[in-house]
């Protein structure tokens, strides 16, 4: 009668833990995978952080734009203020200074010319948010494109410094094959798992 004694090899590769870093990002390399990131502090994660943070807010302002969001509002806040330093000087030096100093000028007139230059202010401040409006799409987008092609940069850079991580482990990674035998060599084929272990966590 012949033998019913079989044998199966195996083979398993157990990768070197290598880490990549420099100033700017990491990578490490084991045999579970790759873990990278940004160091902290640095452009390319603030950067990172910004856009996954406010991308939301952006692309809705993107979709519905709109004077209330918060850079419109600083753009309105900083017309406004300029708008009415500029105005209010020209008026005092280029009108009111030179009647008053001729006695051609009465309180109430004065009075009038400063009410007279609010209302235009206004006037300006409502058209320059309305046209603001109608180019905030545009504005907003050049404002996410920047923002995108700047974040791909980061991940750019991110993922070959996570190939070059990837490849160092691997050159450094072990190999070792086992084979297991049937009938009379079934405690070597219990114990292979064991010693595969033993060796991973060593290694």
């Amino acid at each position: 009668m012949g033998s019913n004694s079989s044998s199966k090899s195996s083979s398993r590769t157990i990768y070197g833990n290598t880490t990549t870093s420099n100033p700017y990002a990491y990578s490490n390399t084991t045999n579970k995978g790759t873990l990278s990131g940004f160091a902290e502090g640095t452009a390319l994660r603030s950067v990172y952080d910004m856009v996954n943070n406010s991308i939301d807010s952006l692309l809705e302002e993107y979709i519905n734009p709109s004077p209330d969001s918060a850079v419109n509002q600083s753009k309105i806040n900083s017309y406004s203020k300029t708008l009415a330093q500029q105005t209010r000087k020209n008026l005092e030096n280029d009108i009111i200074s030179p009647l008053s100093n001729r006695n051609m000028l009465r309180s109430s007139q004065a009075t009038d010319l400063y009410r007279n230059l609010l209302n235009q202010n206004i006037s300006a401040v409502s058209n320059y948010t309305n046209e603001l409006a109608s180019n905030s799409r545009e504005d907003t987008g050049k404002m996410l494109s920047n923002l995108l092609s700047m974040y791909m940069l980061g991940a750019n850079y991110l993922a070959e410094l996570q190939n070059h991580s990837l490849k160092a482990s691997s050159g450094n990674a072990s190999k070792y094959s086992s084979t297991a035998t049937s009938n009379g060599g079934s405690i070597a084929k219990d114990v292979i798992p064991v010693v595969l272990a033993a060796i991973e966590a060593f290694g």
